[in-house]
């Protein structure tokens, strides 16, 4: 007999003994034949649970390639059409509502920028249906220079375009 096929005959006993002995200690199964009669069992008192429902489906909701993309890595730029930098990130509030947007601004390749938080709602998106298009911020350049730097784990100053000089409070 070749070799191959004495290969694959020993692969297929051993399949078949390993199957074989899998049957006779799966625990699952119920005992075979009479058992001796023991001690009789308490049965608990704890009813079993009902069986769960499934749940239901989830939502779908479809949106149109042109009316929603996402804005991570998009350039900012001013009225004027002037570089305002990039967004980095989102900042939300504790019920999910996005608040604000962290820009990367200033600097060149990197070095000496920093980061600053604009209001949402001092955003217009009317241009985002390429990837290259930009984000416009309805603040100047200058307003934007002059706003404090955002750092991780301290409190957060939003820059609005609304003309307010109080700080907005919002509960912790």
């Amino acid at each position: 007999m070749p070799i191959g096929r004495v290969s694959i005959l020993t692969g297929v006993a051993l399949a078949t003994l390993a199957a074989a002995s899998w049957a006779q200690n799966d625990s699952n199964s119920p005992p075979a034949g009479p058992t001796a009669p023991g001690p009789p069992q308490q049965q608990n008192a704890v009813p079993s649970a009902p069986p769960k429902e499934p749940a239901p489906p989830p939502s779908v909701t479809i949106i149109g390639a042109g009316y929603a993309h996402g804005v991570l890595g998009r350039d900012v730029r001013s009225a004027a059409d002037e570089d305002m930098g990039h967004i980095v990130d989102v900042i939300v509030d504790r019920t999910g509502t996005v608040r604000a947007a962290v820009i990367d601004f200033g600097g060149f390749l990197g070095v000496g920028s920093r980061k600053i938080v604009v209001d949402w709602n001092a955003l217009r998106f009317g241009g985002v249906a390429n990837k290259s298009d930009s984000i416009t911020l309805e603040l100047t350049k200058d307003q934007v220079r002059a706003a404090p730097e955002y750092k991780e784990d301290t409190p957060i100053v939003v820059l609005g375009a609304s003309g307010r000089l109080q700080p907005l409070q919002f509960s912790p």
